[in-house]
């Protein structure tokens, strides 16, 4: 069970809403109020929250949600039992009140539209409301042995690894296989990068880039024997600004990445003896226009055929420029 607290200013909608034909199922309660339709409710609270000016939100508008496990064990005195009981636990004892039942979805829930001035005249608490609604929920499924919404929450949110085996196997064979790569062709400049990309592929991955709505690359993604990965989820050196860094390549990026440079703690003793063999230039070339295509969300910083560019003078006039097209602040700044 689960439920949530307002307070509002519309009673009399909320009221002809919960009274629609179509919608309507049971009626449950009835409390401090004796005219049984919206407009007839609706006037005998205005008497009592006449007297005070003052409030503009008036009404108390809750909704209780019961789960399709435990619908099979409700029926109409059940539910009024459980909403009278929620109601006094919520301290509306003294308050107008009308509960009733819908039937326009499949699951079974439960409105409440009270009057927020009690018999007393005395205007109800509402804050942190909603919060008191669902901790009196809880209070009450755990008495009569309902499903709590927050406990499945966070079961779901803290999932166990078991439940998707699969993909966590495949997780971890594409993030070995990727820091077994980036500790090889690290700070190799394009020629690493492409032999990255090219071993990448190879070995059956592929990296795709993730665009917003105004075309600009925001984040690359891998797809590995048909599950698809972020680039967080192998891991921070594989961002989009963070890999093209790990190689050297950090004038190409439109922000200044933080991840430190990957390098492996014990390289085997056969990589150390073994050069490192340069990928065919045909191979290279397929891999820089890829490379090309990441590149081209920065605009033309990173160009393949120019030689002897300032990059360094250039990502600072970009900076510049960039600092110039910022929004200035009014006002005074103290």
């Amino acid at each position: 069970m689960i439920a949530k607290c307002k307070a509002i200013a519309h009673g009399k909608v909320a009221l002809e809403y919960i009274f629609r034909e179509a919608k309507l199922k049971n009626s449950l309660l009835f409390q401090e109020l004796c005219s049984d339709t919206p407009r007839g409710i609706y006037e005998e609270m205005c008497l009592l929250s006449d007297y005070n000016s003052r409030c503009r939100n008036k009404f108390l508008r809750i909704e209780i949600g019961i789960a399709p496990a435990d619908e099979a064990k409700m029926n109409a005195v059940k539910l009024r039992h459980l909403v009278s009981e929620f109601i006094q636990t919520m301290g509306l004892e003294k308050h107008q009140a009308v509960a009733v039942t819908h039937k326009d979805t499949d699951n079974l829930h439960i409105h409440i539209i009270a009057n927020r001035i009690s018999m007393d005249r005395v205007v109800y608490d509402t804050i942190f409301v909603s919060n008191r609604a669902a901790r009196v929920a809880e209070e009450l499924s755990r008495k009569h042995g309902l499903i709590i919404a927050n406990e499945i929450r966070a079961e779901k949110r803290y999932q166990k690894p078991r439940t998707h085996q699969t993909r966590e196997a495949t997780k971890e064979r594409l993030r070995s296989m990727a820091y077994g790569l980036l500790g090889k062709y690290a700070n190799g400049g394009l020629n690493g990068y492409a032999s990255f990309r090219y071993e990448l592929r190879r070995q059956g991955v592929t990296i795709e880039q993730m665009k917003n709505k105004k075309g600009g690359i925001y984040g690359l993604k891998f797809l590995f024997e048909g599950q698809t990965f972020k680039a967080s989820e192998i891991g921070r050196e594989f961002g989009y600004n963070s890999l093209l860094k790990q190689f050297g390549l950090s004038y190409a990026t439109p922000y200044l990445s933080s991840v430190p440079i990957y390098s492996l703690k014990e390289p085997l003793q056969e990589e150390k003896l073994q050069p490192v063999p340069s990928p065919e230039p045909s191979l290279v070339e397929s891999v820089v226009d890829v490379a090309e295509g990441i590149a081209s969300g920065v605009g033309s910083v990173l160009d393949f055929q120019v030689h002897g560019e300032d990059y360094a003078e250039t990502a600072f006039q970009q900076r510049l420029r960039h600092e110039a097209t910022k929004k200035k602040k009014r006002g005074r700044r103290m």
